[in-house]
């Protein structure tokens, strides 16, 4: 009786154990399964009616709200402006890629010549200073302003920033041609006093060519630029100088910037652009005795309103990832490696060539991330096994893998990261996977090149809220979480 006890204790003991492993693997499984997705209220992904008040964090210098020009904060919508459709925006945004991707494959437009040499490859198919910046409807909808001074007395120019840029302009007065319509007084040259035109004779003026595209001409010995961008914005006229203010303390003498006197184009209500790519012409080459070729800007989603531009690296955060620049083609652009892509836990079966084949850049004015051909096809296919129990939604545009949410409040979406060179990951967050058009119609806010070999673009849909840090002296990008809302 005794061994058989024994027998029944341990038979028993076994069945136990047996079930307390498959209880403790379900829970492992189960906590995986939930730390590999994002369950959210679906409300936290959808446009909204109402403004989220701006929480100004302590970051030095000057500190100025941000929102985006779409969402309910942008006072241009209160004032009844009729805002772009999503089809609209994304059209702009393929025309700014195929600008993008024909530019670094050195053929450009000559916009004096009106000749243009654009392969049909390349085409669409379907101290520390922060500074006001607010997304608006530009060169390619989804960009973002700042508030800048030039001249003396400083006048406030409202300009788009862009990384994928290097010339400061904005329009001047007399406009000899054209100037669109915006909503700051155009800047008048003949009231600073500070004010002066740049010489065809100077190294500036033929250091034009690398920041714009275009050899520059000369009118009665002043140097004039010219500058087009993807979607037949242009803005052409006099080179010059004068005193950039971008804070009560942060004043440079001598700011080189674009006088525009035959302006045109979807620039919104803005007064023009700012440049901050790599070359000696941008703002952030013209500003690095101060600065030292270091920026950082936080992008609002629509409802959010406390996104910043800021220059230099006093009070930067310190719980960053950095991972080193790759080699650039080209002065402007800013290259990154991305060497793998995982979605809801599972690393992507994508060779690291196809995405070092043509490389990838970091754009701040590209709305929608572009994938080389190969990639994006295994991101859709992952994408879309892990979305099976959601009923599937027309495309939108470009976007081809989305979802009709209406019937649900909560939803539970794969992460999605980025693997970078450095041992650098990027968990992006939920406003970051997808691009709304309302409940109805939930899109994969991604979308893919023609084929492997055009270059692949890190939109800014994808780094919203992110704290995303450029120093260019270092050669490095860094970013962390929870930059703005």
């Amino acid at each position: 009786m005794a061994t058989r006890s024994v027998l029944l204790s341990s038979s028993f003991l076994l069945i136990f154990l047996s079930f307390s492993l498959e209880k403790s693997n379900a829970l492992e499984g189960r906590k995986t399964i939930e730390s590999n997705f994002h369950t959210i209220q679906l409300t936290s992904i959808l446009p909204s009616s109402s403004c989220k008040p701006s929480s100004k964090g302590k970051r030095g210098g000057t500190s100025l709200e941000v929102i985006n020009k779409h969402g309910p904060c942008s006072q241009l919508n209160k004032k009844g402006e009729k805002g772009q459709t999503l089809t609209e925006i994304l059209a702009h945004d393929q025309a700014r890629v195929d600008s993008i991707q024909t530019r670094i494959a050195a053929q450009n437009f000559n916009l004096f010549r009106k000749t243009e040499k654009t392969s049909k490859k390349y085409r669409a198919k379907d101290s520390k200073t922060t500074l006001p910046a607010q997304p608006g409807t530009a060169l390619s909808t989804g960009n973002y302003i700042v508030t800048i001074g030039i001249g003396t007395p400083k006048k406030d120019l409202t300009l788009i920033f862009d990384t994928g840029s290097d010339l400061t302009w904005t329009q001047c007065e007399p406009c000899f041609k054209t100037c669109f319509p915006q909503q700051q007084p155009i800047f008048n040259p003949s009231s600073s006093s500070t004010y002066s035109n740049i010489s065809c004779s100077s190294t500036a003026c033929s250091g034009l060519k690398s920041a714009t595209g275009n050899n520059p001409l000369c009118s009665s010995s002043t140097c004039v630029y010219g500058i087009q961008y993807g979607d037949s914005s242009f803005s052409i006229g006099f080179f010059a100088k004068d005193k950039l203010t971008l804070s009560a303390t942060d004043v440079f003498d001598g700011f080189m910037f674009g006088c525009g006197q035959d302006n045109k184009g979807l620039f919104g209500k803005t007064a023009g652009l700012i440049g901050l790519g790599r070359d000696p012409l941008s703002i952030v080459s013209q500003t690095s005795a101060k600065f030292g070729k270091y920026f950082s800007y936080c992008l609002p989603t629509r409802r959010g309103s406390n996104g910043h531009l800021t220059f230099g690296k006093n009070g930067a955060k310190s719980n960053l990832q950095f991972t080193p620049f790759a080699s650039s083609q080209g002065t402007s652009f800013y290259f990154i490696d991305v060497l793998g892509i995982s979605v809801g836990g599972k690393a992507l079966a994508i060779s690291p060539m196809v995405f070092k084949n043509a490389g990838t850049i970091i754009d701040s004015g590209t709305v929608i991330t572009r994938l080389p051909s190969t990639a994006y096809a295994n991101m859709r296919a992952t994408f879309r096994e892990f979305m099976s129990k959601y009923p599937r939604a027309p495309d939108l545009s470009l976007l081809d893998t989305c979802y009709d949410l209406s019937n649900y409040t909560t939803v539970s979406i794969p992460k999605i990261s980025f693997n970078f060179n450095g041992n650098t990951n990027m968990e992006l967050v939920p406003n970051g996977i997808f691009f709304v058009n309302g409940a109805s119609q939930v899109c994969l806010a991604f979308a893919g090149n023609g084929d492997d070999d055009s270059i692949g673009i890190f939109g800014n849909t994808q780094q919203q809220t992110m704290e995303i840090v450029y120093d260019v002296a270092g050669e490095k990008l860094g970013f962390g979480y929870g930059g703005c809302t």
